[in-house]
C-alpha cells in the first residue's frame, strides 16, 4: 500500500505571492477585502458593544424575573419592607457575574461553560439577599418569593445567554461579524493557525496575512491561503493599512528579544496580542503560574491514565454501561430484530480495533450493510485496499454504499454503536475516549501523524471530545488527533460530563 503523508495539507487555492513579490504601494491583497467587518451588528456582537449587550440583557431579564416573582409591576412598586431586599438581586447578580468573568470576551465559549457560573451567581445572589433581609428586617423575604425569583432568574438569564451566544455564533459562521487578525510567523504552526481560523469562523478571527522575516516556502508548509504582508518592521504600516486590532504570535524566525519589542509596540498601537506558547503540545489546563523573583515560572501537572482518577472513571463506565443496557434494552432488541429482518446475515458486526496499550480487541456494532462476502468491511469495502488521501481519516461509508434502509436509520441515530456498551462492560473500552482505529490504519498513522500513538495511553471510547465537535467519519485526521490528545491531557470529571451532554446534542446531527 502506498503511504501518503497524512499531516501535509496541500492548499487548493491559487498561490499567493510571497512578501518579496508584493508591491509596497499595492492595495491590500484579496484576503483583506473578504474580512472587512463593520456596522452596528459588528459593534453589538463582536466589538465593544458585546459586553454592554450581555450586561443589558442580563439586567433586563433579572429585573423581569424579580418583577414576576413579586406579582407584577404594580405589586413591585408597592412592595413591602419584608420583600424589598429582593430588589437588590439584579445588581448583586451582575456584580457576581462580573467577578466570575462572564463579561470577558472569549474566542469560543460553549453554552455549557457558562452554566455553572450562572447557577452559582444567581444562587449566591439569592442567598445573599435573604441574609441581607434577615439582617435589616429581622426576617428573610418570604420563602416562596425568594424561590420564585431564584428560579425565574435562572431560567431567564440562562435562555437569554443561549440566545445571545447562538446569535453571535450564527453571525460568525456567516462571516457577518469577526475580527481581522495578523499572524506573526509564516511557518508550519502559523499556517496551521490560519487554516484553523479559516475553517472555523465561529472563533470570530479572520486571518488577513502573515508577518515574517524569513517565511518557509510554500512546499514546506503545504501552501498558504493568505499572503505574507511583510516583516515585523512593517507592523506599523500594516496596522495602519488594514486597521487590524489583533495579532497572533505563532513561532517565527525572529529572535525572542525582537518579539518582546513587537508585543510592546502592539500595546502602544492598541493591538491585542495572543501567543502560541512554546511546547504548546505539553500544556494543559492544570498549568500553575509562579514567580522566581520577577521571573515567571510555569509548572505542568499531567494526568496519570493509570492513576486513581482513571480507575474511578472506569468503574463508573462499567456501572453506567450496565445501567444503559438495562434502560435501552427495548431499543436494542428492536434494533436487533430490524437488522435481522432487513437483510440476510448476522445481527452484530465485529471488527478488530486497537485500544489501550496497543492491544487489539473485537468492537461490536449492529450490522448496517448488505453482506456480499465475509472479508468485506462493514464500511463498504476491503479496508486494506481503501485509504483516503491527504488528511482525511477513514470512516463513514467507504467505497460502494451497501447500507440497508434500516442501516441508514441506525447509523443516523447512532443506534448501531449501542453494542459497544458490551465492550465497556468487558473493560475493553470506556464510555468516553478517543475512537479506536483498525490495526492496518494504526500502523500507517503512527508513522505519519505526530503524536498519534498518544491516544493508546487510555481506553478507547464510544464517544469523545473530537466526535462531539463534528470530527466523525471522513474528517480531518490531524484535527481529530489534536482534539483527542487535548482530552487526554485535560481530562476531568467535568469534561466527561460536558462530553456526555454534547453527545446528546450531537445525536440530532447526521454523524456521517
Amino acid at each position: 500500500m502506498d503511504r501518503t503523508n497524512i499531516t501535509q495539507q496541500a492548499s487548493t487555492s491559487t498561490a499567493i505571492p510571497l512578501r518579496g513579490e508584493l508591491s509596497r504601494g499595492a492595495p491590500p491583497p484579496r484576503a483583506l477585502g473578504r474580512v472587512s467587518f463593520g456596522g452596528s451588528l459588528q459593534w453589538a456582537l463582536e466589538g465593544p458593544g458585546w459586553s454592554f449587550v450581555r450586561l443589558g440583557a442580563d439586567l433586563l431579564l433579572l429585573c423581569s424575573a424579580v418583577v414576576i416573582a413579586l406579582g407584577g409591576l404594580s405589586a413591585t412598586m408597592h412592595v413591602g419592607a419584608s420583600s424589598a431586599p429582593l430588589l437588590a438581586l439584579p445588581p448583586l447578580v451582575l456584580l457576581l457575574f462580573y467577578l466570575r468573568g462572564l463579561y470577558r470576551t472569549r474566542l469560543r465559549a460553549l453554552v455549557l461553560d457558562g452554566i455553572v457560573p450562572v447557577i452559582s451567581g444567581v444562587s449566591v445572589g439569592a442567598m445573599s439577599v435573604a441574609i441581607f433581609g434577615l439582617f435589616i428586617n429581622g426576617a428573610a423575604p418570604p420563602q416562596y418569593e425568594t424561590l420564585r425569583a431564584w428560579l425565574y432568574a435562572l431560567v431567564a438569564v440562562g435562555l437569554g445567554r443561549v440566545a445571545l451566544s447562538g446569535a453571535q455564533r450564527a453571525a460568525r459562521a456567516r462571516r457577518l461579524v469577526g475580527k481581522p487578525v495578523l499572524i506573526m510567523g509564516a511557518g508550519i504552526v502559523g499556517v496551521q493557525v490560519a487554516r484553523r481560523l479559516e475553517a472555523h469562523p465561529e472563533y470570530g478571527l479572520a486571518p488577513i496575512g502573515f508577518l515574517d522575516e524569513d517565511p518557509r516556502s510554500l512546499g514546506e508548509v503545504g501552501g498558504r491561503d493568505v499572503p505574507v504582508l511583510g516583516t515585523i518592521d512593517d507592523l506599523d504600516q500594516t496596522v495602519m493599512k488594514t486597521g487590524v486590532k489583533n495579532l497572533i504570535v505563532a513561532f517565527s524566525s525572529v529572535a525572542d528579544a525582537r518579539v518582546s519589542r513587537l508585543i510592546q509596540r502592539c500595546q502602544e498601537l492598541g493591538v491585542e496580542v495572543s501567543v502560541v506558547p512554546r511546547m504548546f503540545d505539553t500544556i494543559n489546563n492544570r498549568v500553575r503560574y509562579d514567580t522566581v523573583g520577577g521571573l515567571p515560572l510555569l509548572s505542568f501537572t499531567s494526568v496519570d491514565p493509570r492513576g486513581v482518577q482513571f480507575a474511578a472513571k472506569h468503574a463508573f463506565d462499567r456501572a453506567f454501561a450496565l445501567f444503559l443496557l438495562i434502560v435501552l434494552s427495548p431499543v436494542i432488541l428492536l434494533a436487533a430484530l430490524a437488522v435481522r429482518l432487513s437483510s440476510s446475515g448476522p445481527v452484530l458486526f465485529s471488527q478488530r480495533r486497537v485500544g489501550r496499550d496497543g492491544k487489539a480487541f473485537n468492537l461490536y456494532k449492529f450490522r448496517s450493510m448488505r453482506l456480499i462476502r465475509d472479508e468485506l468491511d462493514d464500511n463498504g469495502e476491503d479496508p486494506v485496499k481503501f485509504l483516503l488521501g491527504g488528511d482525511t481519516a477513514p470512516g463513514g461509508v467507504e467505497g460502494r454504499d451497501r447500507r440497508t434502509l434500516v442501516g441508514r436509520f441506525i447509523r443516523r441515530c447512532s443506534i448501531d454503536e449501542l453494542p459497544q456498551l458490551v465492550n465497556v462492560l468487558r473493560g475493553e473500552m470506556s464510555l468516553i475516549g478517543p475512537r479506536p482505529e483498525r490495526p492496518e490504519f494504526v500502523e500507517l498513522f503512527r508513522q505519519d501523524i505526530v503524536r498519534y500513538g498518544d491516544r493508546h495511553r487510555v481506553k478507547s471510547g464510544i464517544t469523545g471530545w473530537a466526535q462531539v465537535h463534528g470530527l466523525r467519519g471522513q474528517t480531518s485526521l490531524a484535527e481529530r488527533v489534536e482534539w483527542d490528545n487535548y482530552y487526554i491531557a485535560n481530562w476531568s470529571l467535568g469534561l466527561d460530563l460536558k462530553i456526555l451532554a454534547l453527545t446528546l446534542v450531537a445525536l440530532f446531527r447526521n454523524p456521517e
